[in-house]
């Protein structure tokens, strides 16, 4: 089949990528920036195209003779990006591939969302129907993408909506790097109790999720969240990653509001400076405090979804890459 992944440079979309090459398929790739990945992904035959979604012309060209689109792209989480970044590329964006890919006769759509949209968990575990909280702009804009499907239901298109918890692996640059650097120093500052649940998803259990949504002969106009089969409090989490790096850890536990009024004095500070992300904001403070807890059974039940690599076992193989990237050196 030839495929489309959009963000199919990056973290997500790479390990996806990857595995539709894996498995034979064309794979055509659409991303704004090169990524890690480029260069190996590019080798193995990939058509990688440096662009956005919100590029009207350019996604009509890509959609054509696709039989699947996987939607990865998306305006992510920074400090002083404009809000029209957002809404032109996770609303109109997603808004512009629909209607190429409907125009184009693509088969299959897999439009990734985000378990954020939920916000805070205030009954856990919330499963797909619980209320819809998006605690940033970002969370917004995701949803409002969700709501432009409805629009192509209906017409010869199959369209599965996805809802990642909190990806890691091998591969990631960015998301777990953070808490992998501060525990490796040994003192892990924890802003209040540590008693806020965490959901992660390794990352071959997404891509396994991708596969089945594409794949199954159900789903259609469905949404599903996607996670490991477990969830675990802040300090669970941080005490496994310090098993797996082998490290004496000590957490010491600090009042949460003192620190989030100081990043928001901070982002304050740099809000006149556009482009440049402040040391210390209150979306990061703010992780301490969220729950995030989530039942797998729809997607268990309807898609055959089985999350078959545990924590230990992701936070290892993940641990082992940024000790060969040399991430965890300094």
């Amino acid at each position: 089949m030839r495929i489309l992944v959009t963000g199919g440079t990056g973290f997500t979309g790479s390990h996806l990528s990857r595995r539709l090459l894996d498995r034979g398929n064309e794979v055509v790739i659409l991303d704004n920036k090169e990524g890690l990945f480029y260069e190996e992904l590019k080798n193995r035959g990939a058509e990688i195209y440096i662009g956005s979604v919100s590029d009207r012309e350019l996604v009509e060209k890509l959609t054509v003779g696709c039989h699947t689109v996987h939607h990865l792209a998306a305006a992510f989480r920074q400090v002083n990006l404009p809000k029209q970044v957002y809404w032109n590329v996770n609303v109109e964006g997603t808004r512009y591939l629909l209607d190429a890919a409907l125009n184009n006769g693509v088969k299959t759509f897999v439009y990734c969302s985000t378990c954020g949209v939920h916000g805070d968990v205030k009954k856990e575990p919330a499963s797909e129907d619980a209320p819809i909280a998006p605690e940033d702009y970002y969370q917004y804009t995701k949803y409002e993408g969700e709501k432009v499907i409805p629009e192509f239901l209906n017409r010869g298109m199959k369209i599965v909506t996805l809802r990642p918890t909190a990806i890691y692996g091998p591969g990631d640059p960015e998301r777990f790097l953070i808490l992998f650097k501060l525990v490796n120093k040994g003192r892990f500052f924890m802003c209040g109790r540590g008693r806020a649940h965490y959901h992660p998803v390794y990352i071959d259990n997404l891509v396994d999720a991708f596969q089945l949504a594409a794949d199954s002969d159900r789903g259609n106009g469905e949404v599903y969240l996607i996670a490991d089969e477990h969830y675990y409090t802040l300090t669970e989490l941080v005490t496994a990653i310090a098993k797996v790096l082998q490290i004496d850890l000590k957490i010491q536990y600090i009042p949460f509001w003192p620190v989030w009024t100081a990043a928001l004095i901070t982002e304050m500070v740099y809000k006149p400076f556009p482009g440049i992300d402040p040391p210390l904001f209150r979306r990061r403070v703010d992780w301490f405090r969220q729950n995030r807890a989530f039942s797998i059974e729809k997607a268990k039940k309807e898609l055959g979804y089985d999350p078959k690599i545990g924590l230990e076992e992701g936070l290892s193989k993940t641990a082992r890459w940024y000790r060969e990237k040399g991430y965890l050196d300094s």
